[in-house]
């Protein structure tokens, strides 16, 4: 494989529900009569309820558990390299993933990674590399599973969770985004206070989120700013994380483009595939040194 591809494939690689607002009220025995006529509604009375930021978390965290199947778009910088791609992932009844990326050097160019029967391929060009993580060493497989896994951490669930988490999440107004009206929050988180929002959610939930803590932590990311943009429906629309880790700044915007539809993912052509497990065993090296 070679350089610039082995970089794009690095690159991929790599509540409280609260609501507030002014409501009218009268009191029978204090309300001024005005000989028939109908009080006049109060101006508080015609205002809105307003929604705290947290409120919106909890709604779309409640969403997303709804969540079988999503596509996202990904664009911007992580540990200095440039990140762009797509990717369609289904979540039930099993996982599976097929991420495409676009080479940071060379237009056009680019590598491919799919998650499917519990094996992970990365390839380009009609040749694919496969790493079977059954047969693989434990360790190495749950390293290769937290980097290419569907489950790595843009379930917007886990995102609305993490900011929740923010000392200082507030609402930063209402926008629109490919015709789509949202309301845009923004908050600063650590990655202490994400371990500690981590704990809580189902078992899948949270393993999603500890692999997602290890990729921040091997960044070298300790915190970032995340701005989410959640839609008429309650569903995340758009995230945006900033940070700086030792390896370079870090800004990624992910777009969800559509959820709930069918993805279909598929192994590529054995003809096209070269199995890393059987080739280590075959030179006598055994797949434990994956």
């Amino acid at each position: 494989m070679s350089a610039y591809r082995k970089k794009t494939v690095g690159a991929a690689l790599a509540a409280v529900l609260l609501v507030g607002g002014a409501t009218a009220c009268e009191n029978g025995k204090d309300a001024k009569k005005d000989s028939g006529a109908a009080a006049a509604p109060s101006k508080a009375a015609e205002k809105p309820v307003e929604v705290a930021p947290a409120a919106y978390l909890e709604k779309t965290k409640k969403k997303s558990e709804e969540i079988t199947s999503l596509r996202y778009t990904m664009s911007g910088s992580t540990s200095g390299q440039t990140v762009s791609g797509e990717a369609a992932m289904r979540l039930k009844p099993d996982v599976a993933m097929s991420m495409k990326m676009a080479s940071p050097e060379m237009p056009g160019e680019g590598a491919e990674i799919r998650l499917v029967d519990g094996a992970l391929y990365v390839g380009s060009e009609g040749k694919w590399l496969k790493f079977d993580l059954k047969s693989m060493d434990p360790k190495a497989a749950e390293q290769l599973n937290s980097l290419g896994s569907a489950q790595q951490g843009e379930n917007p669930g886990d995102k609305a969770s993490d900011l929740s988490a923010s000392k200082d999440l507030k609402k930063v107004g209402e926008e629109t985004i490919d015709g789509q009206k949202t309301t845009h929050l923004t908050g600063t988180i650590t990655l202490d206070q994400m371990r500690a929002q981590s704990a809580t959610g189902t078992p899948e939930a949270k393993e999603r989120r500890e692999k997602n803590l290890k990729a921040l932590e091997a960044q070298g990311v300790k915190d970032m700013t995340m701005d989410i943009w959640i839609d008429e429906n309650d569903q995340t629309k758009q995230v945006r994380t900033r940070g700086q880790g030792t390896k370079g700044p870090m800004d990624l915007t992910i777009k969800f483009v559509e959820f709930n539809k069918p993805v279909d993912v598929t192994a590529p052509p054995s003809d096209q595939v070269v199995d890393l497990a059987e080739m280590l065993k075959d030179s006598g090296e055994g797949s434990g040194t994956a």
